[in-house]
């Protein structure tokens, strides 16, 4: 099997710790703290790894913080082709309280990218992604981005003859379609802003999935639905499917070990319906680990055997 190129715009470390409660203007003592490479594209690649498939991940790294990502990723065992950048990486924030179980997550904004260095990016795509099969594009774009950034990265996936599978939103994901993808990955808000739907109603939603494939540039459509599971719809067939019930310990990285899953299954020559139990069960084994660790490898495919998806049409 061919690497599954991963390309993330606005890299992080993601640092998570616990604490008993948050209050305001306290000094709150943290537990040991937990480092990872995050980001969109990242975690992808991450993912991929773990379930035994290869990837190839590229992103822009700058500054201390910078060093810090590629030791990281060297412990993760990761192929990877970096971009010198002048500012520093981003590093995330996220506290569990342990009284609530709830999550706060900071959220960092990142380095201004120059032309040069998005376009050296741009042009390193052309470069790694030669033979590829799929291409994951998935994150935010950093500072100084063009809007338009992901529709170039479609023209490259076409011209290389690779399948573009984007998680992205807003107007980076309008700019995108026009140019063809093979796969989005919209969660439910973002699926209604895109269509311009303001339908809460889960029933109305796989009418607005078809409506959809059937006007843009895209073959495989999966709406996350969080606790109520994903809507994946292509042009032969659209399923739902349930995530099987476990204990939430953390919600962060679930969207990106389902891109991953998914698109490993995919590029093994798995049918979409089967490549999305792959997705349901690494998205929710994700659920089961700590902090920014994603799903685990012996978690997801005990999960698989409990995904049974439904045929809607």
């Amino acid at each position: 099997m061919k690497p599954i190129v991963t390309l993330t715009l606005n890299p992080t470390i993601d640092l998570s710790t616990t604490v008993d409660v948050v209050t305001p203007e306290h000094k709150l003592r943290c537990d040991s703290e937990r480092r990872d490479p995050g980001g969109g594209g990242l975690n992808v690649a991450r993912v991929i790894h773990e379930l035994g498939g290869e990837s190839l991940a590229l992103y822009p790294r700058g500054g201390p913080t910078g060093d810090l990502l590629e030791q990281l990723l060297e412990q993760k065992g990761l192929r990877r082709w970096s971009i010198s950048i002048s500012g520093h990486t981003r590093e995330n924030f996220t506290v569990t309280e342990r009284k609530s179980k709830r999550e706060f997550r900071f959220v960092m904004p990142g380095p201004t990218l120059a032309e040069k260095e998005w376009q050296a990016l741009l042009d390193s795509l052309s470069s790694v992604a030669a033979d590829a099969e799929y291409i994951v594009a998935s994150g935010s774009l950093a500072p100084g981005v063009p809007v338009d950034f992901y529709a170039r990265v479609a023209r490259v996936a076409r011209k290389q003859n690779a399948r573009l599978v984007l998680d992205t939103a807003g107007e980076p994901l309008l700019a995108a379609k026009e140019e063809g993808i093979f796969m989005v990955k919209p969660n439910r808000k973002e699926f209604r802003d895109m269509m311009g739907a303001q339908v809460d109603e889960l029933a109305a939603l796989p009418g607005l999935a078809r409506a959809f494939l059937e006007r843009e540039h895209a073959e495989v459509l999966v709406v996350s639905l969080g606790a109520d599971g994903a809507l994946l719809t292509t042009r032969q067939g659209q399923f739902r499917a349930q995530p099987p019930p476990v204990e939430t310990h953390s919600s962060v990285g679930a969207g990106d070990s389902f891109v991953g899953g998914m698109t490993l299954g995919l590029a093994r020559g798995l049918a979409p319906e089967e490549a999305f139990r792959w997705g349901i069960a690494s998205g929710t084994a994700a659920l089961l680990s700590h902090g920014t660790e994603l799903c685990r490898r012996a978690d997801t495919e005990r999960l698989f055997p409990l995904v049974q998806p439904v045929r809607l049409a």
